[in-house]
């Protein structure tokens, strides 16, 4: 049985017997109810002695008492250790296959800071899901945290941590602590290690946005300025959000909105959108192609789709995989 079952049946049985005991001396000795609990207490923890005279009937009762007090008092010690030993050695060897799973990862993406910022990136990534690891310096933080996320206790700052994070084999960086001097130095950090990083910050302040990006990120995200936009978006066009909440957190609506890329040798290359049949056979919609660092939208019937496209695209999750699935396959 687990050891917190073994504990509570232990204590169950203790508790069983002082109140049997108790009540057995009060009626067979005649003792005071504080008196019987006194020598069933001084009795099993083998410190005491007699509190009143016995009689032989009290003094059988005491030997039955010794024999199962004491000895489910050495089981309640047993099972306190055991479930001791147990809970270091579970933490030990989950520290341990989580260092072995994060200096596997590859292509993976480094939170920094596991606050709700963090966090809600972090549900994002794993809802997809997309391989990362968080690095949070706070141990309280870091235990709100599943317990299947992996995550480094550590000071995103220093090179050391970033190095155990992997970035040398990640695909992108999101500085989230609740402060923007700590998150210019994680960039500046990070942009150090990985010149070629992609980077996401975050800013509390509208002026830390022209220091983040000067320190090397890629962009700069503002929690409050985008609350604020949703809440003036809100009552301007509701409905609209209703439709991209729908779209994107599954509230009535299974849809999906997803960037695919198009890989060289795919059947896609060379082909225009209606001969690619990308709407007809997979239920998908293209709303904008990205070719280098021009994104048109809305792209015509007739428009070519080339190797290294990037297609921002929305459909239910099954037709979004089927068509990254032929994005990405080569032909023979």
């Amino acid at each position: 049985m687990k050891p917190a079952r073994n504990l509570e049946l232990i204590a169950f049985a203790l508790v069983v017997l002082f109140a049997l005991s108790t009540a057995a001396f009060h009626f067979i000795e005649g003792w005071r109810w504080f008196d019987s609990f006194y020598m069933v207490l001084i009795t099993v923890s083998t410190i005491g002695t007699e509190v009143h005279p016995l009689t032989d009937v009290g003094r059988w009762l005491n030997v039955f008492v010794i024999i199962i007090g004491v000895g489910l008092v050495f089981l309640l010690i047993a099972a306190l250790a055991q479930a001791l030993l147990e809970f270091e050695l579970r933490q030990f060897f989950g520290r341990r296959r989580m260092e072995r799973d994060i200096e596997r990862l590859s292509d993976h993406y480094i939170i920094c800071g596991a606050g709700r910022v963090g966090r809600s990136a972090a549900r994002e990534l794993a809802r997809k899901p997309a391989r990362f690891v968080i690095i949070e310096s706070n141990p309280a933080k870091l235990d709100r945290l599943p317990p299947e996320w992996l995550a480094i206790p550590g000071d995103a700052t220093q090179e050391k941590v970033l190095r155990q994070a992997q970035i040398d084999r990640a695909q992108g960086l999101v500085a989230a602590t609740t402060t923007d001097a700590t998150n210019i130095y994680i960039v500046l950090t990070a942009r150090s290690l990985r010149p070629d990083l992609k980077i996401i910050a975050r800013a509390s302040e509208e002026d830390a946005e022209k220091h983040l990006k000067t320190a090397g990120a890629d962009s700069v995200i503002s929690p409050y300025l985008f609350a604020g936009h949703r809440i003036a978006q809100s009552f301007l066009r509701p409905h609209v959000l209703d439709f991209i909440d729908s779209a994107t957190v599954h509230l009535g609506v299974d849809l999906e909105i997803a960037e695919v890329h198009i890989q060289p040798g795919s059947r896609f290359v060379g082909q225009t959108f209606r001969s690619s049949r990308v709407r007809h056979d997979m239920g998908v919609i293209v709303l904008a192609i990205k070719r280098e660092a021009a994104m048109r939208f809305n792209p015509a019937p007739d428009d070519r789709i080339e190797a290294g496209d990037t297609l921002i695209a929305m459909g239910e999750p099954g037709g979004l995989r089927k068509l990254e699935e032929v994005a990405s396959a080569v032909t023979a």
